[in-house]
């Protein structure tokens, strides 16, 4: 309940949008692997994005 107004970090927001795109990648890995490609390529983008923000 006091969490519903807690803003989400970067980290956080990367982490859901990376999840998105791996469950689109694997989705389509079945129809289209090019497509499927593409967003593995994304989601290892955003992978690399919060690996250098928890450097930090």
């Amino acid at each position: 309940m006091f969490g519903l107004f807690k803003k989400k970090s970067e980290v956080d927001k990367l982490q859901n949008q990376y999840d998105k795109l791996m469950k689109e990648a694997h989705r389509l890995s079945t129809v289209n692997r090019s497509d499927s490609d593409q967003k593995y390529a994304e989601a290892d983008e955003i992978s690399k994005k919060i690996d250098a923000l928890l450097k930090k």
